[in-house]
């Protein structure tokens, strides 16, 4: 990440890729990021719910309130 970057840059270029985030409630769900706001409330599409690594459950579309996340990692 370049030195001018900011945090919503980092998710904009991650826009149409995989993603992995971690919630409140240690869930982590994994799917394609279609868009956020500046709230970090953001929709996913082909959404799995994963644990230890292994699909729990395949959620499809997604809507992941922002106050809810703790970790949102770009590279799956």
């Amino acid at each position: 990440m370049s030195e001018n970057a900011r945090p919503l840059d980092l998710l904009n270029n991650a826009r149409g890729k995989m993603i992995l985030v971690e919630l409140k409630n240690g869930n982590s769900i994994t799917g394609k990021l279609i868009a956020f706001d500046v709230h970090i409330n953001i929709t996913l599409d082909g959404a799995e719910e994963r644990k230890n690594g292994d699909v729990l459950r395949k959620l499809g579309s997604v809507f992941i309130r922002g106050d809810t996340i703790i970790l949102i990692s770009p590279t799956v």
